[in-house]
């Protein structure tokens, strides 16, 4: 029989899971088939459930918009959250007979019909086992608390309506609440039901889009051994997560906290689903203080507690289920069969009650029963009415009812709206629940923030007051397995865990990154190097040999005192110009030298300082012309002495095809072909400054490219020829006679020449950065003062210290003196 009855000209079902558990009876002496009765202490706020819906009718049958002159009728059955008991019932509500045998042979029918819908289930797994079958015959079941995402699928359940919304958009909002807060390392318990099961896969599945990590995932059910829930317990103690996600009924969640409470863990932030926190029944746990989670809105709906409030003694007597719950919160008997109980005398208060039937302070669940109902009613009403009445003897199926389901679009008394999706779900709108501890102690329901899925996305999850956490705390907890990685660092996750468990491994050598929690380290340009953080790329030091560095200062200082100097010798010799020791040997050859040598002291110039264009082609055509300059004078000296010598040998005209025009004329030759081979270098490739990325890794070495090796190597290769061949004149002339033999100095200057080039080729190659012009300069300078030295310093110390050798007859040998 129902639990509770109204007849009338429509009657809807209602099913509820007022008990929590069943016991099963046979008849010993007929053995009639196993009967399922409803064990265990009655769920008060389940009652009020079932209660709400007999409300809902009474409030629909006193209106006059909706179903007028239609009386609606109830018959509401207790599922003992049991699937045999809820499909038991479906069969009832399908066929519209009592599904047991009695004591006769014969099946008792009554003269009740299938009814058009129904409410309830309110848990997910009894909804699917009954929506399977009442599908079968169109019968709509519209339920107010199943949350399982699997109850979106039409195909399998086509008939089943909820004004709840779907787990589906509860995890993917818990999932956004713990990516929030910057949990990434958190654990996760569920009941070992449809609900659960489904509920923490599509939580896990948005956990994983949003880079959440799960430490641990366990499941447990209030009929499973205890070893079992103390192995969960266990779990949770030996974790490292201080975070836990819990998709659980209030039953399993009651038992867990009760096994979790008698060797408590270290302090954990809870986050709840909407079947626990909500439920007043857990608040007396002081370990989930700070719990947060997504409850259905809170509503009013007003006359309903009055409704509630509204029962005697009487009235609890014609129903069995209202008669246990009287016996139950007064402690006593209205019937007389309860033994060592006394009997209800009336003195019982029901306003005095403090329990979940009365208290109507936090009507959500509620609410969503008042909705379903008036959701079927609307139903009816759209199939059976048109604008002004309606027909009590129109005939219709519950197929009917089902698509006008789909069609519903109302705003109830207490202003919530109600409608259904192509999957018959509401709109997804939730507050975000916190337990915040009361002044005067114990912890109660504060709303901190919404949730609302029809918002733009990214928009959907708002908080509107300061949350408290764990313990009371107002600081964020942390729970995170690795701290985050900082900048000049990236993530390498550990072996073995998951994405969430990582190491920090600083960037590579030219590389950085420039934000927390970095994946990889990304190569700055050529031109950037990371700083000592590896954070950021800073300019590299570009280096060239610059004029205040102290080597380019030491090099211009000899330079100047090279060219000075070849310029005081020119002076003096100008002076003396008259004097043998000047004449010897062609003045003009000796000045044009001089004059050569001071290029070449100064040209070492042009190559300290920033590279330029034209500092780069000046620098390698101003060294190759005047060095050819240079030892085209010195050739020319060379063959001077060989000629001369020859000339004395009777009958030799040889100094006529060799006179100072003739001496001119190869200088200049000699000069006009090293310019010839400058300009094509400088038209065909010239050399140019760049950035020399490759010697050094974290500065940039500016200098001046050769453009064309060959052109480079040309220059220098001319100017080895001219001196390898003066050398070899000056080493063939050295021994013929005469008290200042020329021919020996030039011999000495060029195996000086070659002997600085040769070892400066091996010197500029292996030289780093600004030292590779460096060497460059010390063999310019080295060769111009070899040359200097050598030829001129002799004659000067003649005309300056020993003017008495500064005469003909001692150049010609006829006055002994002591060599120099």
């Amino acid at each position: 029989m129902p639990s509770l009855f109204v007849d009338g000209d429509f009657v809807i079902g209602g099913i509820f899971s007022i008990h929590y558990y069943t016991r099963s009876e046979q008849n010993t002496y007929t053995r009639q088939p196993l009967q399922l009765q409803c064990a265990g202490r009655i769920n008060f706020r389940h009652l009020r459930f079932a209660r709400a819906m007999e409300f809902t009718i009474h409030e629909i049958n006193n209106r006059t918009d909706l179903l007028p002159g239609i009386t609606l009728g109830y018959q509401i059955h207790d599922s003992c959250a049991e699937v045999l008991m809820a499909v038991k019932v479906a069969f009832q509500f399908a066929n519209g007979m009592e599904p047991f045998y009695n004591d006769t042979d014969s099946c008792s029918k009554s003269a009740a019909a299938a009814v058009p819908a129904l409410v309830g289930e309110t848990s997910s797994t009894p909804s699917m086992s009954m929506t399977r079958m009442l599908g079968l015959f169109g019968i709509p079941q519209v339920s107010p608390y199943a949350t399982c995402a699997c109850l979106s699928d039409k195909r399998q359940y086509p008939a089943f309506f909820r004004t709840i919304p779907s787990d589906h958009h509860q995890a993917a909002a818990l999932a956004k609440v713990v990516k929030h807060f910057g949990w990434t390392w958190i654990g996760a318990v569920r009941s070992d039901t449809d609900y659960g099961n489904y509920g923490m896969a599509s939580f896990l599945k948005a956990a994983q889009e949003e880079g959440i990590c799960v430490e641990y995932s366990e499941s447990y059910y209030r009929t499973q051994p205890h070893s079992k829930l103390e192995r969960v317990a266990n779990v949770i103690r030996r974790s490292t997560a201080r975070v836990i996600v819990a998709f659980v009924h209030e039953g399993e969640l009651r038992l867990l906290l009760e096994e979790l409470t008698r060797q408590p863990p270290p302090p954990l932030q809870w986050i709840g689903s909407e079947a626990w926190i909500i439920d007043p029944g857990i608040l007396r746990f002081n370990m989930c203080a700070g719990a947060i989670g997504f409850g259905i809105p809170r509503s009013v709906i007003p006359g309903l507690r009055e409704f509630l409030l509204d029962l005697s003694p009487a009235q609890a007597l014609k129903s069995p289920l209202l008669t246990e719950f009287w016996e139950s919160s007064f402690s006593c008997s209205l019937t007389g069969s309860s033994e060592g109980a006394r009997e209800c005398d009336g003195s019982e208060d029901i306003r005095a009650l403090q329990n979940p039937y009365t208290d109507t302070s936090q009507l959500r669940i509620t609410n969503l029963v008042y909705k379903a109902t008036y959701a079927i009613a609307h139903a009816i009403h759209g199939v059976i009415c048109n604008d002004t009445q309606c027909d009590k003897s129109a005939k219709f199926t519950p197929w009917q009812i089902f698509h006008q389901l789909k069609r519903v679009n109302f705003t109830t008394k207490n202003d919530f709206p109600v409608s259904f999706d192509s999957k018959s779900d509401p709109v997804a709108v939730y507050e975000l629940i916190n337990w915040q501890l009361k002044k005067e102690g114990g912890l109660d329901f504060v709303t901190v923030g919404h949730y609302d899925s029809s918002r733009p996305r990214g928009q959907e999850f708002t908080i509107s007051r300061p949350i408290s956490w764990m313990g009371g705390q107002t600081m964020v907890p942390r729970s995170v397995c690795s701290e985050s990685c900082p900048p000049g660092t990236r993530k390498a996750v550990q072996k073995g865990k998951p994405v969430c468990c990582y190491d920090c491994i600083p960037c590579a050598e030219g590389e950085i990154s420039n934000m927390t929690d970095s994946l990889n380290c990304v190569r700055c340009p050529p031109e950037l190097w990371p700083n000592t953080q590896q954070d950021a790329c800073i300019p590299k030091l570009v280096e060239f040999l610059s004029w205040d560095d102290s080597l380019s200062i030491i090099l211009t200082a000899f330079s100047i005192t090279g060219a000075f100097a070849a310029v005081c010798v020119a002076v003096v010799f100008y002076k003396h110009r008259m004097s043998p020791i000047v004449r010897a040997n062609n003045s003009e050859l000796s000045f044009l030298l001089l004059f050569s040598l001071t290029l070449c002291f100064l040209c070492s110039l042009t190559f300290i300082g920033r590279p330029s264009e034209w500092s780069c082609m000046l620098r390698h055509t101003a060294f190759g012309i005047t060095f050819v300059l240079c030892i085209s004078c010195v050739l020319g000296k060379t063959i001077v002495v060989l000629m001369a010598f020859r000339a004395t040998l009777p009958g030799s005209n040889i100094m006529k095809w060799f006179g100072p025009p003739q001496q001119r004329l190869s200088v200049l030759t000699f000069t006009l072909i090293q310019v010839l081979i400058c300009v094509l270098w400088l038209t065909t490739s010239p050399p140019l400054p760049f950035k020399n990325f490759r010697q050094y890794k974290e500065r940039i070495i500016l200098e001046c490219g050769l453009g064309s090796a060959i052109g480079f190597w040309a220059v220098l290769g001319y100017i080895g020829f001219l001196a390898l061949l003066c050398f070899i004149l000056a080493f063939l002339a050295r021994k013929l006679p005469d008290n200042f033999n020329e021919a020996k100095f030039i011999t000495f200057s060029m195996l000086i020449f070659c002997a600085v080039w040769v070892t400066f080729i091996p010197a500029y190659a292996s030289s780093p950065g600004k030292f590779t012009v460096a060497v460059e300069i010390f063999a310019i300078l080295g060769s111009s003062f070899g040359l200097f030295t050598c030829i001129f310093a002799p004659k000067f110390f003649i005309i300056m210290f020993r003017p008495q050798q500064n005469t003909k007859k001692h150049l010609l040998g006829k006055v002994p003196t002591k060599s120099l």
